[in-house]
């Protein structure tokens, strides 16, 4: 019962709070016809707030710019001119009251589409390859390998809210179940894709924030182990990005890289509108723990082989190392503190009693 009133409770409270006028507003802007983008600050693109909106109709049709917006000043002939230049068309909201103008164009999205590019489907490296006679595998061996994935910070394509938002450490790298712990590492990302398509699946079908939430929890916790994930974390974490309007890719970013598990390779613009980017998005690699990520960050440039880093930022290069790279690695220079001290922090008792807390949660959020 508890269980069940806490989510209840948690999918009240993000309904009171989750700003709906303001997401309101931002779904307008990034499905009207007419929209105007002003790089205001200088940096090359109009992702930040204030720099893309909608232009309002004023009399005559003719859309108006709302950034950068002017009142016009009448001159001796009575004849009113903008302030930013003659070039500039002063337009009336109705046609008696003074005019206005802006110094950016307004642009039709009808005959000049958002070029929006589609992000990478990246499975990872697959489990459980072919093997001969002896058990051997027959393919290539990765260790620590990942995969690619990307989220996006604010902007118009996720109608200015951030999908990049770091939620805690919802998932841990098996450290609660000892006889769980290796399959655990090993199950995290599928776990991870597995859950947030389910959830953002049914949210897309019509269910409600909770239920989806509800879907996605039941279809993670079958891969991993329930002591490795703070479900009500989770489950609060699904609510908050759907009711964002984040997709499934988002969702599998987001919950990896708040819980340790993602290397950020940078920013890439990933919609565009005549050349003007409105969106970005931050790509990583991400991989099945923690540990994985330090060794992979801080082993890459031991190798001569990873000469390159990561790769190109669209599409970085997330594989594992292969079992003779990995023995080549030089572990007395690398500083595995982080991960150390987060095993360090939790005692046997609080390894059990945390256990025993997260099977209780789960059990009674999805079986109330």
């Amino acid at each position: 019962m508890r269980g069940s009133a806490f989510l209840c409770a948690g999918l009240a409270l993000l309904l009171a709070t989750c700003g709906q006028t303001q997401l309101a507003t931002a779904q307008t802007a990034a499905t009207h016809q007419w929209l105007c983008a002003a790089d205001r600050n200088g940096n090359g693109d109009a992702t930040d707030e204030g720099e893309i909106a909608a232009c309002g109709t004023v009399d005559g049709g003719e859309p108006l710019c709302p950034i950068d917006q002017v009142a016009c000043t009448k001159g001796p002939d009575r004849h009113y001119a903008c302030p930013f230049g003659g070039q500039y068309s002063c337009l009336s909201p109705d046609g008696i009251a003074p005019p206005s103008c802006s110094p950016h164009a307004c642009i039709d999205t009808r005959a000049h589409p958002i070029e929006t590019e589609i992000p990478i489907d990246d499975p990872g490296t697959l489990n459980d390859g072919a093997v001969d006679a002896d058990g051997d595998c027959l393919g290539t061996i990765e260790i620590f390998g990942g995969r690619k994935l990307r989220c996006r910070p604010p902007g118009l394509s996720v109608t200015f809210q951030n999908c990049c938002k770091d939620k805690g450490k919802i998932v841990k790298d098996g450290m609660g179940s000892s006889s769980r712990a290796i399959g655990t590492k090993i199950a995290v990302a599928k776990g991870v894709f597995t859950g947030m398509k389910a959830a953002y699946t049914a949210f897309q079908a019509g269910a409600t924030v909770g239920q989806a939430a509800s879907a996605g929890a039941n279809a993670l916790i079958v891969g991993i182990d329930p002591t490795s994930i703070a479900i009500s974390l989770a489950i609060n974490f699904m609510m908050e990005v759907l009711l964002q309007g984040c997709d499934q890719q988002d969702m599998e970013a987001g919950m990896l890289r708040g819980s340790g598990m993602c290397h950020e390779v940078g920013n890439y613009c990933s919609a565009k509108i005549l050349g003007v980017c409105v969106q970005k998005a931050k790509s990583h690699c991400c991989f099945n723990s923690t540990l994985g990520r330090i060794i992979q960050e801080q082993g890459r440039p031991q190798l001569k082989a990873f000469a390159t880093g990561w790769g190109d930022i669209k599409s970085p290069e997330c594989r594992g190392f292969t079992p003779q790279e990995f023995q080549a690695l030089d572990f007395s220079r690398m500083d595995l503190s982080e991960y150390y001290s987060e095993i360090e922090a939790r005692s046997a008792d609080l390894i059990q009693s945390d256990m025993e807390e997260r099977v209780d949660a789960y059990l009674k959020a999805v079986q109330p």
